[in-house]
């Protein structure tokens, strides 16, 4: 990259300097001497600046100041550059869920922080790129999804079946592009049976248990015993929790004979 300094007049007798902008104004070229990395990495054509092995660090605006004397006096005259580093993306991260109901919404995502300028994302299903725009594509895929490009999300407005498969997704910009590896995404059905089953039995649980109830209720299993005599409450070796704890397991078996 080669910064240039633009300014109108430039003689021998010249006065150079280079400034990096910015929260902090340092010296890239100060009293005919690279400064800091520069000096290991840059070089002066003329009153330019070459810089090699450019990093994303080197971006920013520079400003060169040239002073010469005249009949008036120093004459300061400076220049404004702007250094632009383009970077390619790196390897996107990508969020893909192992599993799915289907019917329901999901949302892919990808992202990469280092690409500039800001990359463009693309969605591939098994190997193949995910148009855009869903309803140009076959009939035999989910048309229900929405890709944004600009932020790498990819949602299924109502996921389905045929959405089972390996997705990857490519940040590519004007410098170059990579690809996430694969991650398998299954979709499956709500099982309602297994749902309608286990009610099922549940209810079958608490319908026993009101028998039983009913039924000891009927036989005076749940009678009130006289736990005080003589205005005294009896603390004898049957006391109300081991009372409490017999009627429960009397109920408990008689739920059992109930269902057998």
């Amino acid at each position: 990259a080669i910064l240039a300094c633009k300014t109108p007049k430039k003689t021998v007798s010249s006065r150079l300097e280079w400034k990096k902008l910015g929260r902090s104004v340092s010296f890239v070229y100060y009293q005919q001497t690279l400064q800091g990395d520069f000096k290991n990495r840059a070089e002066m054509i003329d009153f330019n600046i070459r810089i090699k092995n450019v990093t994303r660090s080197d971006a920013g605006k520079y400003r060169c100041e040239v002073s010469a004397p005249s009949e008036q006096g120093q004459n300061l005259e400076e220049d404004t550059v702007t250094l632009e580093v383009l970077v390619a993306p790196a390897v996107p991260s990508c969020e893909v869920p192992s599993s799915a109901l289907s019917g329901t919404v999901v949302e892919l995502r990808c992202q990469d922080k280092e690409g500039n300028p800001a990359p463009e994302y693309t969605w591939f299903k098994d190997g193949i790129r995910l148009l855009e725009n869903p309803r140009l594509g076959s009939q035999s895929t989910n048309s229900s999804y929405t890709m944004n490009t600009k932020t790498g999300t990819l949602q299924f407005n109502t996921v389905s079946k045929l959405d089972t498969g390996e997705y990857s997704c490519e940040a590519r910009n004007s410098v170059g592009y990579r690809r996430c590896p694969g991650k398998r995404m299954q979709v499956d059905d709500l099982n309602i049976s297994g749902i309608i089953a286990a009610v099922v039995v549940v209810a079958l649980v608490i319908s026993v248990c009101g028998l039983g109830v009913c039924y000891a209720q009927r036989k005076g299993y749940f009678s009130k015993e006289t736990s005080f005599q003589s205005g005294r409450p009896n603390f004898g070796s049957m006391g109300v929790e081991r009372r409490w704890m017999t009627n429960y397991l009397r109920l408990w078996q008689l739920g059992v004979e109930k269902i057998y």
